[in-house]
């Protein structure tokens, strides 16, 4: 069973969301989504200071199998994107939850991630995928 941080809330589309302090989230894809698409090779980031919308596809992670979209998984402004990516876009296959992270961005409303689903949540929409 994949690794599901409990301290982390998730987008049924398999993002996570971490709370940095002063409504700003950090944002990667979960390591199921990262074991499904296999090893990276590629990561497209959004642009800093897009204006974002949840479930807005923002991102793209291309592996060896395939591309996937990266959605927003609440609404808001970009502020980082993670440009060791660039050059390195196999960390998120080695360190989803930590190095392998994609944007950060600042809620329109933090209660928003309230509306994510739990680890247990999650757990249970991959059991059930």
């Amino acid at each position: 069973m994949s690794n599901i941080p409990a301290d982390l809330r998730y987008a049924a589309t398999h993002e996570w969301v971490r709370p940095e302090g002063n409504g700003i989230f950090t944002v990667g894809i979960s390591e199921h989504a990262q074991e499904l698409l296999g090893d990276m090779v590629f990561v497209e980031l959004p642009d800093v200071g897009a204006t974002v919308s949840a479930g807005d596809d923002i991102a793209v992670a291309e592996s060896v199998k395939a591309a996937s979209d990266v959605y927003a998984p609440i609404c808001g402004e970009i502020v980082a994107v993670n440009e060791d990516l660039e050059d390195s876009p196999e960390l998120v296959n080695s360190d989803p939850y930590g190095d392998g992270w994609l944007f950060r961005i600042k809620a329109d409303d933090i209660e928003e991630v309230e509306g994510l689903l739990d680890a247990e949540s999650y757990e249970t929409s991959i059991a059930e995928g």
